[in-house]
């Protein structure tokens, strides 16, 4: 909605168009095989309403199907066979239009529709060939035109190898690596017209063959990310928007903060259980002497069921958020340990989980 109010009080803004095409899974892989075809990855579009879903499939097993629009994982699948591809399409054709419906009515609000692909709606289901390796997230600003990546952040996974670990910064990938990320970054901003932003871009790099792939693109900063900045560098890259928003340059990071390392873990439990209990206010706080840096966030109380959770990925259950600073790597995993062990959520059964 930003590139819609910022436009009716004529200030500097990114097009709804260029934002829509962030926006759409479907219509960001269109844009990506024109402007870096070598990081774009086989994908197809696909409609969950068709009578015959296997019929139109010109994929090859295995592959990724997602909606063209979502967040954080949901309806997200990995597809090894036919029965799963239709079992999957089956839950995406029934919960699709959670975010089919407003993403249509913002559409409707482009000046320049014709600006858009013909093809491809809110509705879309895209189907994406398999990518991996380590996966990183460049946050950055276009700023009149000129595009600045300020930070690499690392994402690591489970040990399922897709449910998100945790985010950490900055990055441990080859220097060398970073500067090709960033030269992607640009060129495909550039070419979608992109501008008067912050903008978040995940990449994949695998050192096998040394390839890059474009995951997406988010035009904002990622909410994720604000007490790791934080903590590493001494402020929010709430700094960044705000800076864009009142049309100044950002000056962004800068080496203030108190550990040269910080990340935000995601402790997940593996299975479906009943949580039978959940450290209290007081029992946080007192960990929170030990590293009083520390920020937590629960997601869940004594009582639920982890099936019953809203907006979880499809292989594992999130139970909070945890921020931590470090000295390093290794600190920060150990203490992100140290602290799970303390804080002691307990379930009705015994499951694996990221962080015992």
């Amino acid at each position: 909605m930003l590139p819609i109010l910022r436009r009716e009080w004529g200030l500097p803004t990114p097009t709804l168009e260029s934002v829509l095409y962030t926006e759409s899974k479907y219509w960001c892989r269109l844009v990506n095989q024109e402007a870096i075809p070598e990081c774009t990855p086989d994908f197809q579009g696909l409609d969950p309403y068709s009578e015959d879903p296997v019929g139109h499939l010109d994929m090859s097993y295995p592959f990724w199907l997602k909606p063209t629009t979502a967040f954080s994982s949901f309806l997200g699948f990995r597809i090894d066979d036919e029965g799963k591809y239709v079992e999957a399409m089956r839950k995406i054709r029934e919960h699709i239009h959670v975010f089919a419906e407003p993403f249509e009515y913002i559409v409707g609000q482009c000046q320049n529709r014709s600006a858009l692909p013909d093809r491809g709606s809110g509705a879309t289901a895209v189907a994406e060939g398999l990518i991996g390796g380590r996966l990183c997230t460049l946050e950055g600003y276009v700023y009149n035109g000129e595009v600045t990546t300020y930070a690499v952040i690392d994402s690591l996974r489970g040990s399922n190898n897709v449910s998100f670990l945790c985010y950490q910064y900055p990055s441990q990938l080859p220097d060398g690596i970073q500067n090709r990320m960033r030269s992607h970054a640009e060129t495909i901003l550039k070419h979608i017209g992109l501008d008067w932003t912050p903008f978040n871009m995940e990449f994949f790099w695998n050192p096998m063959d040394d390839k890059i792939w474009l995951l997406e693109i988010n035009p904002r900063i990622s909410k994720s990310h604000c007490p790791i900045f934080q903590m590493a560098t001494g402020s929010s890259h709430h700094e960044v928007a705000i800076d864009i928003t009142l049309g100044r340059q950002p000056n962004f990071p800068r080496p203030e903060g108190r550990y040269p390392m910080a990340a935000k873990f995601m402790p997940r439990i593996y299975g479906d259980a009943t949580v039978t209990r959940v450290p209290s206010h007081e029992e946080i706080e007192a960990i929170r002497r030990h590293y009083p840096e520390l920020v937590i966030h629960p997601t869940v109380t004594e009582g639920d069921r982890l099936s019953e959770l809203p907006a979880q990925d499809s292989y594992s259950f999130e139970i909070g958020d945890v921020f931590i600073g470090g000295q390093n790597e290794t600190d920060l995993h150990q203490k992100f340990r140290d602290v799970m062990a303390m804080l002691d959520f307990q379930f009705s059964e015994v499951l694996p989980t990221n962080y015992s």
